[in-house]
């Protein structure tokens, strides 16, 4: 039986994650890597133009700009991030994401105790 909670990524092996995702023209793509009730890990390739509109979570979120250029809007504030740039997102902020040039993220978000 597999014990791990990690799916789609190898185990004992260094990895890319810029390269796990593409960018494709008018899509989002995403490539999860965690998900249960506690946790969710997810990657995310954002074409220029795309974004996610205004949302809310019950978990705290920290997005990991991998490549590109991220436009985040926290709780009506803007925050740009840049590859190799984190920004945390608190749970039940109202959030959304915009990319102005196509940008590459790893999305944790960790869930509250039950």
């Amino acid at each position: 039986m597999d014990s791990t909670i990690f799916k789609n990524i190898a185990p004992a092996v260094a990895h890319d994650l810029t390269a796990m995702v593409e960018y494709l023209p008018g899509q989002v793509v995403s490539k999860t890597l965690v998900q249960n009730k506690a946790l969710s890990l997810t990657l995310f390739a954002f074409p220029a133009g795309e974004g996610l509109s205004e949302h809310t979570a019950r978990g705290e979120a920290l997005v990991q700009v991998l490549d590109g250029e991220a436009l985040l809007t926290i709780g009506g504030k803007k925050v740009r991030a840049t590859a190799g740039q984190t920004v945390v997102m608190p749970a039940g902020t109202p959030h959304a994401l915009d990319a102005p040039k196509a940008f590459k993220m790893l999305l944790c978000v960790v869930q509250p105790e039950a």
